[in-house]
């Protein structure tokens, strides 16, 4: 075996050893003593288990954990240390998946998905595929980040890519706690560009949206309420547009996980989103429309369970031999990270799923 081959051997099992670890603490304590009920024994008391997919709508595609910035509340754990980046091979196989889908939206997603040095040709070839929503989720700060990356706003609307963007407060200091120190300004001069070319206009068919995540241990508020303040203060302070907000509930995974253990904020957040369970949110959830495919090609019912390493549940689990009526007769897996997906209004990458 190869040096390289050995390396990266070593490498997936510890990511698998750290994804047993983090199973470990969410089955054991509060849930194996009995006193919250796991997650499957609670959708069962509505009859909602098993879970089971609905018509596949959304394609997310992890294009690799790389990052420019290290979030505290990443669930992916990204940073600018991390390899892990989808090969052209990879890529091909998931343009033959989108040529083919019945699903009308693409996601891309990482890290920073620009990051992939074949990006670019993705895009480009995966636009073609004539994709009704084709999204790219950018942390805003790539866009400043290094000159190769100053004229992302002019490729975006050039193949008419829909934008959702992080931006956990429209305060710099909030901001900058939870993502790092300048963050918040380069996310400000990022929106302005993207605004400058129509994006988040009144109007504009080029769509900005911007997401929002609770920076500790609570669940975010009201989703509409919240638009409307970061709307108004954006304007009023920077002139800023955007259409629309997603308010994310922080899964109890990666380095949120660990900062609820550190910060011994874990039974008390898992009380929190046990307490807040909304059965009308499990119908929605993005797991039921969704096929997450990681970067080196392994498919998934969501991008938390890809950090968890908990592959789809059927014959078919990697892209080389996708096949979307065999994944639609899957049961979805659950765990107990789940109650964050069904904390109050529901959360999911395109914000909450119930009124």
């Amino acid at each position: 075996m190869t040096k390289l081959k050995t390396q990266s051997l070593h490498k997936r099992n510890s990511e698998l050893a750290q994804s047993n670890k983090q199973l470990e603490i969410l089955s054991n304590g509060i849930f194996a003593n009995g006193e919250l009920p796991t997650f499957a024994e609670k959708i069962e008391e509505t009859g909602q288990f098993p879970m089971k997919p609905k018509k596949l709508e959304i394609l997310q595609i992890n294009l690799g954990y790389m990052c420019n910035q290290t979030c505290d509340h990443c669930h992916v754990d990204a940073g600018p240390d991390r390899k892990e980046i989808m090969t052209v091979e990879t890529m091909k196989q998931c343009l033959e998946v989108i040529k083919n889908t019945g699903a009308h939206t693409v996601d891309l997603t990482g890290g920073a998905p620009e990051m992939n040095p074949n990006f670019r040709w993705f895009v480009e070839e995966a636009s073609k595929a004539g994709i009704e929503d084709f999204i790219v989720r950018s942390n805003l700060t790539i866009i400043r980040a290094n000159k190769k990356y100053y004229d992302l706003p002019q490729f975006f609307k050039k193949h008419n890519v829909h934008v959702i963007s992080s931006m956990p407060h429209w305060t710099r200091g909030k901001t900058d706690k939870q993502r790092g120190e300048g963050v918040f300004d380069m996310s400000i001069k990022a929106l302005q560009e993207l605004n400058a070319i129509g994006y988040g206009m009144p109007d504009s068919d080029l769509r900005l949206d911007l997401v929002y995540n609770p920076s500790g241990a609570f669940l975010p508020t009201n989703q509409e309420n919240m638009k409307k303040d970061f709307k108004k203060a954006l304007l009023e302070d920077f002139g800023i547009h955007f259409h629309d907000l997603f308010a994310i509930t922080n899964l109890p995974i990666a380095r949120f996980l660990d900062f609820l253990i550190a910060s011994e904020n874990y039974e008390e957040y898992m009380y929190q989103l046990v307490e807040a369970y909304n059965p009308a949110a499990v119908k929605n959830v993005m797991c039921t429309n969704t096929i997450s495919i990681s970067w080196d090609g392994w498919l998934y019912d969501c991008d938390f369970n890809q950090m968890l390493e908990l592959k789809v549940d059927s014959d078919v689990k990697h892209i080389s031999e996708y096949n979307e009526d065999v994944l639609n007769d899957r049961n979805i897996i659950i765990s107990q990270h789940c109650y964050g997906c069904t904390a109050g209004a529901g959360s999911s990458c395109q914000g909450s799923v119930a009124d």
